[in-house]
């Protein structure tokens, strides 16, 4: 029950939180002063039956102060064939399980209704429900009970009867419609719920599902009533012989658009072609091509490659782009209309995994502006697909219809027709318009042939909604699509790179030479001013340890995954690693990703299981340690105030450079709320914690620890190679003829030890964060730096 919920709300991209299992504890309800949830749903209504005395309390007075309606799914399931009328609870309302239904409609009257069209009725043989005995229904003796869908039975029941419940099932037995979907209007306890006597399987009960939703959160959890589209059809001219459309099919496509756009205005068929291919069928076939051609102006065309070969097949964009203009110069001497700025890569090659050179020759030959795919993140769970935008072009997703190349004869489909009808009545293709407010519906050329499956797949389905639902559909050309689908989910506008070969599609359309083996193994965090330049610098020191390469602008520190660098791709990042040796471990040290926010995400999804290396020093010498850094940078605020000015400015008093150094001093220190934000996305066991101070005094056994924590197989021996150095105060290297080599003069800098009063400050400012992470690091097993032991006693 409870995936079929979680899967129709993160379709609806509702944003929501799931508790398992049994219930000893409510989750925080109200967050300053406001109510955190709009709805609650329970997967089965004896869960909230069961609820301890105080917990039921609490929730049932949280749902009246902040106007939030319960949702329940009941299902009851017996092996027995009696059926039984049962009390639900203390309401005034009983209801009976394992009863067989037909007929199912819905109730007209029920304010319930919003996404849901009354007026039909489901019959018997298309009620799919996983066992005949799966229904309950309700019987409600309260007026603050109305019913939302009314059935009838399909067989009746055996009854046990007894004295106390013989006058219920008696009655319940004479009603001609029973009610399988209900509504409590509130007026009983004053709060409203709906009780659904199955799960979700059936697919009106999703419908219902989302009308529910809506009500019981007073509109705050609703979707709109219009769905845009826009219908592709690929691999225009492409195609074998006696696949391909002839001239009744190209007249039956324009009328088919024609009847569309009465009721969907503007309709027009997005046409992708492959100019190569054309007259390369039949002649009829071929006479097929010049209808489209002589028609062209009718739609609007949008190019693929010219013989569709795939993007990621080219790693010399000045190749692909001459490639790309055989196309474009077919479509000039055929005057196609390509002014949506639109294309589609073959295959979905090179838009995700990013191919750099499929975006720069779109844009340069074609001015492409918006593109679709169904890859992005991944293929399926369709639902999860998702948008990005990529060097200005919007990469929308795209959906299937139950359509394929091969899909070409009604009764040849693949496991017989009625898998089609199931999608199209209820189904998959049904449910792509009741979920997604934009979609972008992938044919193909040999669907509009032989037996028209494209034309009839979309008449059926757009009637069967306007049948059920009060949906509305509307066009709008691609490039307007693509903005609305940006301006719906902002979220999305930002991509989220992920490891093309965890991926086996994504391996397949990736190119040959990149190599998946560049990436780091393990990553160094941070934060900054803890000594993460010595531990880059030990580090390399290993005969079988790398680093990344230095970076121009930000020198050792790559810093990919917290700033603008992170949108120029995964190639961009990957050429950064050298391609290493058998025994040769990569890693990556950037001390600007410990406290970044979007960090842990972005570095789990293109780093699963890899490690990251956090380094922990007395947050209040890290601050100090930092207000510094800045004042040999010259910055005005450090120069003009004091440390102790610093750190205990005023917002709203003070200068806001003023404030904004006083957050870079202060903030990184809460080192336990960044490794919560950590472990949001890090498994405990990939995060190694190095004590700052036994870095600094002594080396080698931190150097020893890190790399037992790492798994290294070859531990190096960094005693025999570090030596203190009395003039700088800090180890070197030892080199071979006995000369020391040590970080460079920024490194280990001498200045003025803090003054009292802001040690005194900050060891109260930090007390309860550094209590919070010595607790933290104890509950995970980490060791704990001395420092942090000495403060917590």
């Amino acid at each position: 029950l409870g995936r079929g919920i979680i899967v129709t709300l993160e379709a609806v991209r509702f944003k929501f939180q799931v508790q398992v299992g049994e219930i000893r504890s409510l989750p925080g309800l109200i967050d300053n002063n406001k109510g955190r949830y709009a709805v609650v749903i329970f997967e089965d209504l004896y869960m909230y039956l069961n609820l301890q005395g105080q917990n039921r309390a609490n929730l049932d007075q949280y749902c009246r102060d902040f106007n939030v309606g319960i949702l329940y799914l009941f299902y009851f399931y017996s092996k027995a064939k009696i059926v039984i009328a049962k009390m639900v609870g203390s309401f005034p309302l009983r209801f009976m399980s394992s009863v067989r239904l037909k007929d199912y409609e819905i109730n007209a009257t029920s304010p319930l209704l919003r996404i849901t069209r009354p007026g039909s009725v489901v019959s018997t043989s298309i009620v799919p429900v996983p066992s005949p005995n799966d229904w309950t229904i309700f019987l409600p003796y309260h007026h603050t009970y109305t019913a939302v869908t009314l059935a009838s039975r399909l067989k009746p029941p055996k009854l046990r009867k007894t004295k106390r419940r013989s006058n219920h099932l008696n009655s319940a037995c004479g009603l001609e419609k029973l009610i399988p979907v209900l509504l409590d209007q509130g007026l009983y306890d004053g709060i409203q719920r709906v009780f659904f006597g199955n799960n979700l399987k059936f697919w009106l009960q999703k419908v219902l599902f989302l009308d529910a939703l809506s009500y019981l959160s007073y509109g705050r959890l609703s979707l709109p009533l219009e769905r845009y589209f826009q219908i592709d059809i690929d691999d225009i001219f492409v195609g074998v012989a006696e696949s391909r459309l002839l001239v009744n099919d190209v007249q039956a496509l324009l009328n088919f658009q024609t009847e569309l756009r009465k009721n969907v205005p503007g309709f027009t068929y997005q046409l992708g072609f492959s100019g190569k291919f054309i007259y390369s069928g039949t002649n009829l076939e071929s006479e097929g091509d010049r209808m489209l051609l002589k028609l062209a102006d009718n739609f609007s065309w949008f190019p693929h490659m010219w013989s569709h070969m795939q993007a990621h097949w080219f790693s010399n964009a000045s190749k692909l782009c001459e490639y790309m203009d055989i196309n474009r110069q077919f479509a000039l001497r055929h005057s196609l209309n390509t002014s949506s700025n639109y294309a589609v890569a073959p295959h979905h090659a090179g838009v995700y995994p990013v191919h750099q050179q499929l975006y720069h020759c779109w844009r340069k030959v074609w001015n492409i502006t918006s593109t679709s795919s169904e890859e992005y993140p991944n293929l399926r769970p369709d639902h999860r697909r998702k948008g990005f935008i990529y060097r200005n072009i919007m990469v929308i997703p795209r959906q299937t219809c139950s359509l394929f190349t091969h899909t070409m004869v009604l009764d040849m489909y693949p496991g017989g027709k009625e898998v089609l009808l199931e999608s199209i009545d209820g189904g998959s293709l049904f449910q792509s318009f009741l979920y997604n407010q934009v979609n972008v519906f992938m044919t193909h050329q040999s669907n509009y042939g032989n037996d028209r499956l494209g034309l009839f797949t979309f008449d059926r389905a757009m009637k069967f909604l306007y049948k059920w639902t009060n949906l509305r559909l509307v066009y709008e050309p691609p490039e307007v699509l693509g903005k609305r689908y940006f301006n719906l989910y902002p979220e999305e506008v930002e991509p989220v790179w992920s490891n093309p070969c965890l991926n086996r599609r994504h391996l397949e359309i990736w190119s040959e030479e990149k190599n998946c083996s560049s990436f780091p193994k393990f990553v160094v965090v941070g934060p900054q001013k803890t000594g993460t330049t010595a531990l880059y610098w030990f580090l390399n020191m290993h005969p079988h340890v790398k680093s990344n390469l230095p970076s121009p602008t930000t020198f050792e520190e790559v810093q990919f995954f917290s700033g603008p660098n992170y949108f120029k791709g995964i190639d961009w990042y990957m050429s950064f690693f050298p391609t290493p040796e058998n025994n040769t471990v990569l890693f990556e040290k950037s001390a600007t990703y410990f406290d970044q926010k979007v960090v842990p995400k972005r570095l789990k999804t293109l780093l699963p299981s890899k490690h990251i290396v956090v380094i922990l020093i007395d947050p209040a010498l890290r601050a100090y340690s930092w207000y510094q850094h800045m004042r040999s940078h010259h910055d005005a605020f450090a120069l003009k105030y004091s440390f102790y000015e610093t750190i205990t400015a005023h917002r709203g008093v003070d200068p806001d450079g003023l404030i904004s150094l006083q957050r870079r001093c202060l903030d990184p220190g809460f080192y336990a709320n960044h490794l919560e934000n950590w472990l949001d996305f890090i498994q405990p066991q990939f995060i190694i914690i190095v004590d700052g101070d036994m870095l600094k005094t002594d080396p080698a056994a931190a150097m020893f620890q890190l790399q037992k924590s790492l798994g290294f197989t070859e531990i190096y021996q960094y005693n025999k190679i570090l030596k203190f150095d009395e003039r700088k105060g800090f180890f070197c290297q030892v080199q071979p003829k006995g000369k020391s080599k040590c970080l460079g003069q920024s490194k280990g800098r001498k200045y003025p030890e803090m003054e009292d009063e802001s040690w005194k400050y900050l060891t109260k400012y930090y007390e309860e964060a550094n209590l919070k992470l010595f607790k933290l690091l104890e509950r995970l097993k980490k060791p704990i730096p001395e420092w942090l032991k000495k403060k917590s006693k």
